[in-house]
């Protein structure tokens, strides 16, 4: 493999070289991974590696690299794979079939990629922050490190994860070129029951299910089991239950 050297230009380096540049090392870190002790031995692949890591370089995403949770610039948004799954047709070449996510305002689209169709990688700062109060249409947020920074959000910048918001619980802010877009809670969270209708008699032994409301007012379909003051897991990215992990005392 050529050593690759970057000449710096006035103004920065020029664009179309950038975009070779960035494929070319995209290529090579994913085959680094593949087989680190080879390329541990290549000098001018660790300087490349380096160099990527100080000058912040988006690199490109072929179709291929769509997979859950990876973020990427579409139509100069912001998006977030939800789903990916690769489709092989007779004589054809295969597709990659997504659901999507806009990162700014919250559309959740399926889509199509074709294997020509290349992307650049978002460049997605998060900072972990804690939730402390709600007024009206406003959540208001202060950052970990330092509690007297506060920041508010619109409610149409939280979303669903209105549902899943109780005070002082760990999160992640996501900003995209320096405005910050939306939160990312931790997969699954652990929420007090504070309504739950009467168990019906032989209703738990036949199985079934019913609606309970926790503690951030949210109305979640549990076992019927499942009791006021009783701790459960639930999976903030599909709402859904997961696990009772303490019977109410």
């Amino acid at each position: 493999m050529p050593c690759l050297r970057a000449t710096p230009q006035s103004g920065g380096v020029h664009s179309n070289f950038m975009n070779r540049f960035a494929v070319i090392a995209f290529t090579i870190m994913r085959e680094a991974r593949r087989n680190l002790s080879k390329f541990c031995r290549r000098k001018e692949t660790l300087l490349l590696l380096f160099w990527l890591q100080k000058s912040r370089i988006n690199l490109m995403l072929n179709y291929n690299d769509l997979r859950p949770g990876v973020i990427f610039i579409l139509d100069r948004d912001p998006y977030q794979v939800l789903e990916f799954s690769l489709l092989k047709m007779q004589q054809r070449k295969p597709v990659a079939q997504t659901k999507i996510k806009n990162l700014i305002n919250g559309k959740i689209i399926d889509r199509t990629f074709h294997q020509n169709e290349t992307f650049q990688e978002a460049d997605i700062k998060k900072e972990k922050i804690k939730f402390i109060y709600a007024h009206r249409d406003k959540f208001v947020f202060c950052y970990e490190n330092d509690s007297s920074k506060r920041f508010e959000l619109p409610a149409e910048k939280v979303g669903d994860n209105a549902k899943f918001l109780k005070a002082n619980a760990p999160l992640e802010s996501i900003s995209f070129e320096g405005k910050i877009i939306g939160l990312s809670l931790p997969i699954k969270m652990d929420f007090e029951v504070i309504e739950a209708p009467p168990n019906i008699k032989g209703s738990t032994a036949s199985g079934g299910n019913k609606i309970v409301k926790i503690e951030t007012g949210a109305k979640i379909n549990v076992p019927m089991f499942i009791e006021q003051r009783d701790i459960i897991r639930i999976n903030t990215q599909t709402g859904q239950y997961s696990e009772r992990i303490e019977k109410a005392k």
